[in-house]
C-alpha cells in the first residue's frame, strides 16, 4: 500500500481569510489526503521551509487579498532556488483571481488555479490525479533539511508498504541529540508550550538546532489534518526542523514509523529533539518503550474531572515532569494540590510545574525550560550508555 498523498495548505501573509481553506482541508482528509495546515498570515519563506521539511508533493495556497501573481511566483521561485522544484503549487482565491491572472500564474509555474464555484469534488479529483503518483526521481538534496526530510519519507513509505526500512544511514555530522517527549490530553496546550520552550532554546543557543516530531490522529480509513504548525509562532525559524506525522491507524498517540523516525532525528546534527503525541487519555506513556526518550513531560489542564480520574491516569506514574498548564484558570490551585498528592504516592522524584503557556515570558515556562536544560548532562550519560550497549 502506498503512502497517502501529503500536501501543505496555507494562507499568504497579510491575509486572514481561512474559512474556505478550512472547508477544503476537511474535504481533502475525507478522501485519504494528509494535509499539513500552516495557517494564515504566512510568508513565502515560512511556506517553503515547511513544505521542504514536510516533504510534501504540493502546496495549496488560498489567496483572497490580492497580490497573488507575485506571491505564487515567489513561492515557486524559492522552491527552485532551494532545489525543491519537485514540490508543485496550486491554489485559488474565489473571485479575487481572474482568468487572465490565472493564465499568467500558470505561465510562471502554477499547476492549477481554482475559481469561485469550483466544486470540492473537482479539487479532490485534481489532487489525486496530479499528485497521486509516487515521486520516483527525486532531486539530490541541497540542504540538511532536505536530506533529513527525504530520509524520513523513506521510513514512512517503507512502513506504508508493510516493511521496516532497511537503510540505517545517518545524516552527516552525526551527534547525539537530547530527546524530550511531550504527551497529554487534547486541548491541554502541548503545542503552545513547546513553541514557548523553542523560543527560549533559540535565544540561549544562537547556533543550536532543534527538531519537533509532531503527531495528529488519522481519520479512520481516511486522511489526517496535521495542524500543529498553524499554532506555532516561534518555531517558524530556520534553526527548527519540524515534521508532522499521522497515526495512520495505530492507537497510542504515535505513528507506526515513529520509533525509526525518532532514532534518525536523535542521531542527526541536532541539539534537542521534541516529540509530541496526539491528545491522549488514560493510557500508559506512549513513547516509553522505545528507550530513546531522555525525559518525559505530561501536560495537563486543571479541568480533568474528579480525584478519581487522577487515580486512573497511568501517565502520572511514568512522567518525569508533570505540567499543569492554563494555571490561570479558576480551578488551577485545587488541581495543583490534588496532582501533587497523587504524585507523592508514586514515591519518585517527579517534578510538578504550573504554567500559562499562552502568556509571554511566563515564569512557569521559564522554570520548565531550566529544569529540562539542567537534565542535559544526565541525558548525555544515558545516550552514552545506549551507544556503548549497542556496540
Amino acid at each position: 500500500m502506498a503512502s497517502p498523498i501529503r500536501i501543505l495548505t496555507a494562507v499568504p501573509i497579510c491575509d486572514g481569510h481561512d474559512s474556505a481553506i478550512n472547508t477544503i482541508n476537511l474535504e481533502f482528509i475525507r478522501h485519504g489526503i494528509e494535509v499539513i495546515y500552516l495557517g494564515y498570515h504566512r510568508s513565502v519563506s515560512d511556506i517553503v521551509r515547511a513544505a521542504i521539511q514536510e516533504d510534501v508533493s504540493a502546496i495549496g495556497i488560498s489567496s483572497y487579498n490580492g497580490g497573488h501573481i507575485e506571491f505564487f511566483a515567489e513561492v515557486i521561485g524559492l522552491l527552485r532556488k532551494k532545489g525543491a522544484d519537485d514540490i508543485k503549487v496550486f491554489g485559488g482565491g474565489g473571485g479575487t483571481i481572474t482568468h487572465d491572472d490565472a493564465v499568467i500564474m500558470k505561465r510562471k509555474g502554477v499547476d492549477e488555479v481554482f475559481f469561485a464555484g469550483t466544486s470540492l469534488e473537482e479539487m479532490v479529483r485534481f489532487v489525486h490525479q496530479r499528485y497521486g503518483k509516487s515521486r520516483t526521481k527525486r532531486p539530490r538534496p541541497k540542504s540538511f533539511d532536505q536530506e533529513l526530510a527525504h530520509k524520513l519519507s523513506e521510513i514512512e513509505d517503507a512502513y506504508a508498504k508493510g516493511k521496516r526500512p532497511t537503510s540505517k544511514k545517518k545524516i552527516r555530522n552525526s551527534r547525539g541529540a537530547r530527546v524530550i517527549g511531550f504527551t497529554g490530553p487534547g486541548g491541554a496546550g502541548k503545542t503552545t508550550l513547546i513553541d514557548e520552550l523553542v523560543l527560549r532554546f533559540l535565544n540561549r543557543s544562537p547556533k543550536g538546532r532543534i527538531a519537533i516530531l509532531s503527531h495528529d490522529p488519522s481519520v479512520i480509513g481516511e486522511g489526517a489534518l496535521l495542524g500543529d504548525r498553524a499554532t506555532m509562532i516561534n518555531s517558524q525559524d530556520d534553526r527548527v526542523f519540524m515534521r508532522s506525522m499521522a497515526t495512520r491507524g495505530q492507537a497510542g498517540g504515535l505513528s507506526p514509523a515513529t520509533q525509526d523516525c525518532l532514532a534518525l532525528l536523535a542521531d542527526s546534527n541536532l541539539d534537542y529533539v521534541i516529540i509530541e503525541t496526539v491528545g491522549t487519555g488514560q493510557e500508559a506513556m506512549p513513547f516509553r518503550k522505545n528507550g530513546i526518550v531522555d525525559q518525559t513531560v505530561l501536560v495537563m489542564n486543571p479541568d480533568y474531572g474528579s480525584r478519581l480520574q487522577l487515580q486512573k491516569i497511568v501517565m502520572l506514574d511514568l512522567a518525569d515532569i508533570v505540567v499543569v498548564n492554563k494555571s490561570d484558570l479558576q480551578r488551577a490551585r485545587t488541581a495543583h494540590t490534588e496532582i501533587e498528592q497523587r504524585l507523592e504516592q508514586n514515591r519518585r522524584s517527579q517534578q510538578l510545574i504550573d504554567t500559562v503557556a499562552k502568556r509571554h515570558r511566563d515564569p512557569g515556562v521559564d522554570k520548565l525550560f531550566e529544569l529540562i536544560s539542567k537534565q542535559e548532562v544526565v541525558g548525555r550519560d544515558r545516550r552514552a550508555r545506549r551507544t556503548k550497549g549497542s556496540r
